[in-house]
């Protein structure tokens, strides 16, 4: 069991688990957005332009007491299209920009990060290096 729960810790302060929570809170809060400017922006334009507070009442009808809506997949692609579009403009297009300037040599790249337990052991190392002088 408690090489069970060290594993674990191992698995959870790996940065790339830290990185992904950290971008599944961004994503929550992200979504909050996208609701504001479709609920602000987007609604308001589709009721005047088809007469409906929303998608989802555009295109819909009945066949067999089965209600169609094909407003509905609009809408879930308009969103998907607006956090696609938001996300390259804001993130991606802006990285690939970076990397461009990287790779000729204009942008310096990022300083390596040392992992905790490197830096560690080299703290370590050192503090023995400087107690066996000392002697």
């Amino acid at each position: 069991m408690k090489n069970a729960l060290a594993g674990f810790k191992v698995f959870i302060m790996r940065g790339n688990v830290v990185d992904l929570a950290v971008g599944i809170v961004i994503g929550g809060a992200f979504a909050g957005v996208i609701s504001g400017l479709q609920a602000g922006i987007i609604n308001p334009l589709i009721a005047a332009v088809f007469g409906q507070p929303d998608l989802s009442g555009v295109w819909a009808f009945t066949i067999n007491q089965a209600h169609f809506s094909i407003g509905v997949f609009l809408s879930a692609v308009l969103n998907f299209l607006i956090v696609a579009a938001t996300l390259y403009f804001l993130v991606v297009l802006p990285m690939n920009k970076l990397a461009e300037r990287r790779a000729r040599g204009q942008e310096p790249e990022p300083e390596p990060v040392p992992e905790p337990d490197v830096v560690l052991l080299a703290e370590i190392r050192d503090l023995l290096a400087d107690r066996s002088t000392r002697s």
